[in-house]
C-alpha cells in the first residue's frame, strides 16, 4: 500500500532514540522529510546518521514554548509548511522504583505532566496555524499502555491525560482537515531493554533470556513489541490513507491479555 507519505513534511520530537527515532526512520522510509527534535545536538547528530532521506536537526527542549516555535518556525521556514506531527519527547517509562502515595511528590508528577501533556500541547499549539491554513495535517501522539492500567499514579496520570489532549485536539481541529490520534506501546523493545533486563534478572536471581520470556508472556502475542513496529503503526495514522481515524487512542503494545476494551 502507497501511504502517500512522499514528500510529506514532518516532525518528530523526542527524536534521538527509541519509539521517536523508530518513527522518524520509518517516516523517511516513506519518502517523507522528517525534522527531529530533541534536547542533545549530540545526540540529534547520531539519531540523524541513522534516518535515510531528508532531515532536519533541531535542538529544543519541549518544556521550553519558545524553544518550541522557534524549532517549528525553523521547519515552516525551510520546508513552506508542516504536514505530520510525531509527539514521543516524553520522560522514559520504568527504571526507578515506583514511590508510595506517602513519598509521591508533587514535583514528581507535575515533572511528567508538563514534559509530556503539555509539551505535547506546545507542539501541536506551534504546528496548527501551518496546518490549518492548508487544510491537512496528521497528529499522532505518543501516550502508553499505563492510561489503562494501575500502578503507578504519575505514570497513569500522564497518558491519560495525554488520550483527553488528544479527543479534544481532535474535535476542534478536524473541521480544519487535521486528525489527531494517540498511540499506547506497552513495553517495547529500544535500547533501553538490555540494561532493564539485566536489571531484572539481578533482581529475582535468573538469566536474562527468562527475564524476557517474563516480560513476553504478558502480551497476547507472547513476545516484546519493537519500536521499529510501534513506528509502523504510528506512520499508517500519519497518511492520508488514516484519515477515517481520529480522537481515539490505540493499542500497540502486543495485546493486554485479559482485558476488553471497547
Amino acid at each position: 500500500m502507497d501511504l502517500g507519505l512522499g514528500g510529506a513534511r514532518a516532525i518528530v520530537t523526542g527524536a534521538s532514540r527509541g519509539i521517536g527515532l523508530a518513527c522518524a526512520q520509518a517516516l523517511a522510509a516513506e519518502g517523507a522529510r522528517v525534522a527531529l527534535v530533541a534536547r542533545t545536538a549530540a545526540d540529534l547528530d547520531a539519531a540523524a546518521a541513522t534516518v535515510d532521506g531528508e532531515t532536519l536537526r533541531l535542538t529544543a527542549d519541549t518544556t521550553d514554548d519558545a524553544a518550541v516555535r522557534a524549532a517549528v518556525d525553523q521547519v515552516v521556514a525551510a520546508w513552506g509548511g508542516v504536514d505530520v506531527l510525531v509527539n514521543a519527547a516524553a520522560r522514559p517509562a520504568g527504571g526507578a522504583a515506583i514511590p508510595s502515595l506517602t513519598d509521591l511528590t508533587d514535583d514528581a508528577v507535575q515533572v511528567e505532566f508538563d514534559t509530556k501533556v503539555m509539551g505535547y500541547l506546545r507542539t501541536t499549539r506551534a504546528v496548527a496555524p501551518s496546518m490549518i491554513a492548508q487544510g491537512a495535517g496528521r497528529i499522532v501522539n505518543i501516550s502508553g499502555l499505563n492510561a489503562r492500567r494501575t500502578g503507578s499514579i504519575a505514570g497513569t496520570i500522564r497518558n491519560v491525560a495525554v488520550a483527553a489532549l488528544t479527543a479534544n485536539l481532535a474535535d476542534e481541529l478536524g473541521p480544519q482537515g487535521i486528525n489527531v490520534t494517540c498511540v499506547h506501546p506497552g513495553l517495547t523493545d529500544t535500547e533501553r531493554t538490555p540494561g532493564m533486563l539485566a536489571d531484572i534478572a539481578a533482581k529475582q536471581g535468573i538469566t536474562e533470556a527468562e527475564a524476557r520470556e517474563g516480560l513476553a508472556a504478558t502480551t497476547s502475542l507472547r513476545r516484546v513489541i519493537t519500536a521499529a513496529e510501534v513506528a509502523d503503526v504510528v506512520t499508517f495514522l500519519t497518511s492520508p490513507r488514516a484519515v477515517a481515524v481520529t480522537g481515539d487512542s490505540l493499542g500497540a503494545g502486543g495485546g493486554q491479555p485479559g482485558v476488553v476494551h471497547y
